[in-house]
């Protein structure tokens, strides 16, 4: 093959990738959604709930609140097991589903030795080891951790393209974080049209980080009224359909 039909076949290639980009992920996955509720649970999602290791089920701040009302306090709101009071124990609930290949557990794990917390030492390569096992039994947020870590060579040597590749996994899956960063590389390297579309899908799905991001492309004249105007409507539908007098709650009180 010579070189200009290959450069002519990679080119398609990721012509084709970016359509399927742009055509999937417009809806956040079921596991955003809180299992008590089943309501998706609003961004960013780590500040609106809490993952417990029992279960390793992610609850919303109104269904914790509610459950604590019930009087569950000290238990999980999900599988209502009590919650592991050292870090030892925490450790052995981890490493019992991580053996039993539980994708959302071996990120966990990862997530522990990357940053060096519940008494293991700091990990990196460890981390790194263990987010590319989850990755490959499906966990997005794996994909987004490696994503994020190899793009910027934040502990592992820098590899900006296996890094997209692994937020394109996520992204094309639905997962917020990861089609948010897709916008900034692309903003990065100048494909501004590129950017807009990539921050018009997450702010449609409820992140304000990538309205803003629109606003601030609008200002610059990278991004049109209209488009801007259509990614405040969707990002308020979608704000608006996340929300609960449990949740507003649980903002007031802090949970």
């Amino acid at each position: 093959m010579s070189n200009m039909a290959a450069a002519a076949l990679a080119d398609s290639a990721a012509r084709n990738l970016e359509r399927a980009l742009m055509a999937s992920g417009h809806d956040r996955p079921e596991v955003d959604r809180c299992p008590i509720c089943f309501d998706l649970i609003e961004l960013p999602v780590k500040n609106q709930s809490k993952i417990n290791v029992c279960c390793l089920k992610r609850v919303c701040n109104g269904c914790i609140l509610a459950a604590r009302r019930r009087g569950m306090n000290g238990r999980c709101p999900f599988c209502r097991t009590a919650i592991p009071a050292d870090d030892a124990f925490t450790l052995a609930l981890v490493n019992k589903r991580v053996h039993k290949k539980d994708a959302d557990a071996i990120k966990v794990l990862g997530e522990q030795y990357y940053f060096g917390l519940r008494g293991l030492t700091k990990d990196v390569p460890r981390a790194i080891e263990l987010w590319t096992e989850a990755a490959e039994l499906g966990s997005l947020d794996a994909h987004y951790e490696l994503g994020n870590s190899y793009y910027h060579g934040h502990g592992v040597e820098e590899d900006m393209p296996g890094g997209v590749h692994h937020l394109q996994q996520a992204a094309v899956q639905g997962h917020v974080e990861s089609r948010h960063m897709l916008g900034a590389v692309e903003y990065d390297n100048g494909n501004y049209e590129l950017a807009v579309q990539h921050w018009m899908i997450s702010a449609k799905m409820g992140d304000e980080y990538s309205l803003n991001e629109i606003k601030e492309m609008f200002m610059e004249g990278h991004a049109t009224k209209a488009q801007y105007a259509n990614a405040l409507l969707g990002y308020r539908d979608a704000v608006e359909e996340m929300k609960s007098p449990q949740r507003e709650e649980a903002k007031r009180l802090g949970v």
